[in-house]
């Protein structure tokens, strides 16, 4: 027996495997799969017969499967001899399972984006109601069915900055950050937040991140300066808002920052 010939016999023996394991898809992909190998080989009578008798195995396994029957309710006929017509049954069935596994997977992503609006939604209101507990309880339960969404962990922080819970805020711009270290935007938010805490070091090293993906960005220096200013560093105040003027000649919030840095110093 050739090489095609052994894959499609285990091919075959596979269905009921699939079945068992709640996968109609891959069981009738397989079956369809074998029965074209079988249709390409020139078969001896026995090895016919042989085949024929696993397709009907599988047929009637695949017909008594309760999944598959609420997915495809129509009986698969198979008679030896008449693989070219099971052939075209099975296909079609496959195309009915495809269009209801995107259909499934449309109705999910949908679902799991209702519930993602509606936590937020929560979270929101129980901010404004002061029920910061509360809060924070549903937030974390949001994020956990959502691990890899960075957006969502932005969204969340700006929710607990116009409440000025910067602690909090400080936690999900930094997870957001881990899953997304070249979003600049997210520097900015966590460089504010940081400010507030007055925890000017921390800040910095933030900033220094964020120049390896925006080096070229005049308002990233800009809004390093400003976190100068509050830290009363008046020397690198000057030096970020010309690095911001070199990049920007016409960046007139930085003109003023330099102005107000030289003052600072005395030296105008």
């Amino acid at each position: 027996m050739s090489a095609e010939l052994t894959k499609a016999r285990k091919q075959i023996t596979q269905v009921n495997t699939y079945l068992k394991q709640g996968k109609p898809h891959p069981a009738v992909n397989a079956l369809c799969e074998a029965v074209l190998a079988m249709l390409k080989a020139q078969l001896m009578k026995a090895e016919r017969d042989e085949f024929a008798t696993l397709i009907q195995q599988a047929v009637y396994q695949l017909n008594n499967n309760k999944e598959l029957r609420t997915l495809y309710p129509l009986v698969i006929p198979y008679t030896p001899g008449e693989e070219k017509a099971l052939l075209e049954i099975v296909r079609e069935l496959l195309r009915e399972l495809q269009t209801n596994t995107v259909d499934e997977a449309k109705g999910t992503i949908e679902g799991r984006q209702q519930r993602r609006a509606e936590g937020l939604n929560t979270g929101r209101d129980q901010l404004e109601r002061k029920e910061i507990p509360a809060a924070r309880k549903t937030f974390s339960s949001l994020v956990r069915e959502f691990p890899n969404d960075s957006d969502l962990r932005a969204e969340i922080a700006e929710l607990f900055m116009q409440s000025e819970l910067y602690e909090d805020a400080f936690k999900y711009l930094d997870e957001a950050l881990g899953l997304s270290p070249d979003q600049l935007h997210l520097y900015n938010r966590i460089g504010i937040v940081l400010r507030k805490l007055g925890q000017y070091d921390v800040g910095e090293k933030y900033f220094m991140r964020a120049v390896n993906y925006a080096k070229e960005d005049p308002n990233l220096y800009f809004n390093l300066g400003r976190l100068y200013i509050d830290w009363e560093k008046f020397d690198k105040v000057e030096k970020a808002a010309r690095i911001a003027l070199k990049l920007n000649p016409d960046f007139q919030e930085a003109g003023k920052m330099l102005t107000f840095a030289l003052k600072k110093q005395g030296k105008l």
